[in-house]
């Protein structure tokens, strides 16, 4: 369902405005793990894993965007959304995997490269259902079907991943502003999904995820932000403008009404969705 800013201002309220433009990043108090992982023809993943005291929730297998999660020659480094994400799924229940799909093949940064030989329909699709079957093996995945969640990059290759997943593979997705307008059209999965998207997204423009979301209105629940650009959810600074090697040029920034909400209604949705704790 399509819904406005000024829907979502009533539902969210006090918790929208609150949220200032910019939140002090912060460092994820679960002791991490560096684990490998396979990942698309068997290929070895780096990854970050983190383990709350007490899981009660599904794992949750999150793909990073295409700026990647650090080079080959160094440890993995999650943006400060990202941590910010990880530590509100922790609190929440749900171990929290970080596949490296870029660093682990000697990969730099995807972002407006022409033929990255690890699109989101292709290698990290099967990286990600790689991934979460992992999961689901692990003691602390308690045999429960995975969540995905991804941004960017990482949200083409989760609506990549839901919609060809074989049944009971996963309980439920999650993707920010993905790209849904890449190729033909896409096929379409059987559990619930949330998009969260940016209406003036123009790196990832959300009518194609809103054409997408109609074709399935039982299944997709999509919410686009007035006024939000990509990376909505970042937590300093304003928008900006980014050039590309693909000579494109983008906007990105966070919103901090759009940022609140999506933090609401992804923690709703997974209550609803990720299975009895």
């Amino acid at each position: 369902m399509i819904r406005s800013l000024a829907a979502l201002l009533l539902l969210a309220g006090c918790a929208a405005s609150a949220v200032t433009v910019d939140e002090a990043p912060r460092e994820i108090p679960f002791p991490q793990q560096r684990v490998t992982v396979p990942g698309a023809e068997g290929t070895p993943l780096r990854a970050l894993l983190y383990i709350p005291p007490n899981p009660t929730r599904p794992a949750v297998v999150a793909l990073h965007s295409c700026s990647g999660i650090g080079p080959a020659e160094r440890p993995i480094r999650l943006p400060p959304h990202q941590r910010d994400w990880a530590i509100r799924l922790l609190e929440a229940g749900h171990p929290v995997l970080f596949p490296d799909s870029f660093g682990s093949r000697g990969l730099g940064e995807a972002c407006g490269v022409r033929g990255f030989p690890a699109g989101p329909v292709g290698v990290r699709r099967f990286d990600a259902l790689a991934a979460a079957d992992w999961a689901r093996a692990q003691p602390w995945g308690r045999g429960q079907a995975p969540i995905l969640i991804g941004w960017s990059h990482g949200g083409s290759t989760t609506l990549a991943a839901w919609a060809t997943a074989a049944p009971g593979a996963l309980s439920a997705a999650i993707a920010l502003y993905p790209g849904c307008g890449q190729g033909e059209a896409p096929r379409l999965g059987s559990v619930p999904l949330l998009m969260l998207l940016g209406a003036e997204d123009n790196w990832t423009p959300p009518q194609p995820c809103e054409q997408l979301a109609a074709r399935a209105p039982g299944v997709i629940t999509v919410v686009s932000y007035p006024g939000a650009h990509h990376g909505f959810d970042g937590l300093t600074g304003g928008v900006r403008t980014r050039y590309l090697p693909n000579g494109r040029s983008v906007s990105l920034g966070p919103d901090g009404a759009a940022r609140a909400d999506s933090r609401a209604r992804a923690a709703a949705f997974l209550a609803a969705n990720a299975g009895p704790p």
